[in-house]
């Protein structure tokens, strides 16, 4: 099994940047390709960026393309996403998961194991 823990939200002004970070502890993380997803009020959850578990490949939603950037760290066993230039929109409680099956996953039924979620809040 494998443990995840969101690290980094809290309340950014509009225009600024973030840094979310993941922990893992458990399973080798280099096993798993990871997935960060991120669900607003009263929206489903929706996948943003993923990175295949030796950072080979990387994705990113349209939502998110040119803003965001996903990072793997097997040694640290840590995923970070970065983001720049937030809007109100961004505005979501932020997850890490993580896959054993699917090659950089954006989707929720691919994934294998989450993390509890970090709140990221954007004032306009």
């Amino acid at each position: 099994q494998l443990q995840l823990v969101e690290s980094g939200g809290g309340l950014v002004e509009a225009g600024g940047s973030l840094r979310l970070t993941c922990a893992a502890s458990g399973d080798p993380f280099y096993d798993y390709h990871i997935g960060w997803f991120r669900q607003a009020p009263g929206k489903e959850r929706e996948g943003i960026a993923c990175i295949s578990r030796y950072g080979g490949v990387t994705d990113y939603a349209a939502s998110v393309e040119g803003r965001a950037t996903v990072s793997k760290d097997n040694n640290k066993d840590t995923t970070t996403l970065q983001m720049v230039n937030l809007k109100a929109e961004d505005t979501a409680v932020y997850y890490c998961a993580a896959s054993s099956r699917v090659v950089c996953p954006l989707t929720s039924g691919a994934m294998d194991y989450w993390g509890k979620g970090t709140l990221v809040t954007v004032s306009a």
